[in-house]
């Protein structure tokens, strides 16, 4: 099995090659190949990421519980890649051995769940699931139980209430006090990246920065529509054979002369607008494959006759953007609060007379995923909570800011940057690279006379 898919791994990034020299995409794997990658990871989570987080936020036993349709976002992650959805209850049970340090993993289940998750339910010998549950327990003494509840994330809040009272009402009297929220725990789970996945990442952020591309190349100014751009990358990467996590965007803005009034809200779509010659145009794209998803932003400029490239002062304003990239990226440190890094990049940018907004946030098995949250467009004063969470390797970060610059002709423009990255716990990388020019879309008559 290992050798299978590391062989599927290898085409698919030699294919890469092929489709870097070309304009062809490469092969997306089939569904089939998918769950197969998806699973092996699975176990390698299990041996590699498990032991340590648990030893980390100390809870030896960790009871994950959902029913059919109500899933906890967690066990839609340790669920095989054949199952849509939990069946009737699903009961997970991780135990970390310590002496040993690795992980049992149980389902008090009617069967396996999967390759990893071990049915120890017997209906015929003790028909109570719940009482299965408690037995198991107790055979176990756990020092602490880990359930996910959580006052700061939704993704580790998964425990429903019904079930948080049949397991409370089944829990012996000697273990109620060693229940414990696994907030950390589960955050911790959701956000550590293996290196198969870090190297998978950089795949399929490729494969975004590559939709974009087209998509730009596929504008005809004067006919194409924001909404219509919309549309055409929701098509295209649901014809590629990915999901997307948000419908897309797409917004323009213009020399003030030209303007009726169309910028960028954060507060609601931009409207439907014809795309012209001389608009910056925004989009902001995010898809989803093997369980991981990405959010990229670009922009491109649409060239007016006798243009060659954007204009200089535009040119000016990305690169400002490129800086406060940098002053926030400058600003990951092991350990340190989402709050902190943003309060220390907004300073940064501050002192370097560069007016920016910071939004960062984790990225994962979810688009706005488990992880410090570095500001909030809304909330530039820290963000209580989620931005209290601690920074820790082995994580990928959208990096996502804006800064606006004031420009002659144009007033305020803001430019709106978001790349996929990687905090590897030294250092941060983008995991294919960053907008370094802006897209160029040339009108048909334009070609037409070079």
């Amino acid at each position: 099995m290992v050798v299978r898919i590391l062989a599927l791994a290898s085409i698919w990034v030699m294919s890469w090659a092929t489709c870097l020299k070309g304009q062809s995409y490469p092969p997306v794997l089939s569904l089939k190949d998918q769950a197969e990658v998806v699973d092996l990871w699975m176990g390698e989570r299990l041996r590699m990421i498990m032991p340590g987080l648990m030893k980390r936020e100390k809870i030896d036993l960790w009871v994950i519980i959902s029913r059919e349709y109500n899933e906890d976002p967690v066990i839609k992650t340790m669920l095989p890649a054949t199952w849509l959805a939990a069946r009737r209850r699903t009961i997970l049970v991780l135990h970390h051995d310590e002496l040993k340090d690795t992980i049992e993993a149980y389902a008090i289940a009617r069967y396996d769940v999967g390759q990893y998750f071990k049915k120890s339910w017997d209906p015929d010998e003790e028909p109570d699931q719940w009482q299965a549950l408690a037995d198991l327990i107790t055979s176990l003494k756990p020092k602490s139980i880990g359930i996910n509840t959580s006052e700061n994330f939704g993704l580790a809040d998964g425990l429903a209430h019904t079930d948080y009272v049949h397991f409370m009402n089944v829990l012996p009297d000697q273990y109620r006090d060693k229940v414990t929220s696994a907030e950390k725990l589960a955050v911790g789970w959701l956000e550590t990246r293996t290196k198969s996945e870090e190297i998978a990442y950089r795949q399929l952020v490729r494969f975004a920065h590559q939709i974009i591309a087209e998509g730009y190349a596929s504008v005809h100014p004067g006919i194409t529509t924001t909404d219509g751009l919309v549309w055409w990358f929701r098509q295209r990467i649901q014809s590629l054979g990915f999901d997307t996590w948000f419908h897309p965007t797409v917004s323009i803005q213009r020399m003030a002369e030209d303007s009726d009034g169309q910028s960028r809200s954060f507060a609601s779509r931009p409207e439907t607008t014809v795309i012209m010659p001389g608009d910056l145009v925004h989009c902001d794209i995010g898809i989803v494959y093997l369980r991981l998803n990405t959010d990229t932003q670009q922009h491109a400029y649409v060239l007016r006759p006798g243009e060659e490239e954007a204009p200089e002062d535009l040119n000016d304003a990305l690169a400002i953007g490129h800086r406060a990239q940098d002053l926030l990226t400058r600003e990951f440190k092991t350990g340190k609060s989402g709050n902190d890094i943003l309060r220390n990049a907004l300073e940064a940018c501050h002192q370097a007379g560069i007016d920016a907004t910071i939004y960062t946030h984790p990225l994962g098995f979810h688009g706005h995923a488990a992880g410090p949250i570095i500001g909030l467009w809304d909330q530039q004063g820290g963000v209580p909570g989620k931005g209290d969470y601690l920074l820790y390797p082995n994580t990928a970060h959208s990096i996502e800011l804006n800064v606006e610059v004031d420009i002659p002709r144009w007033g305020k423009v803001r430019i709106m940057l978001e790349e996929d990255a990687f905090f590897d716990g030294e250092q941060v990388y983008y995991l294919n690279g960053r907008q370094k020019v802006f897209h160029l879309i040339t009108p048909v008559d334009h070609i037409n006379k070079q």
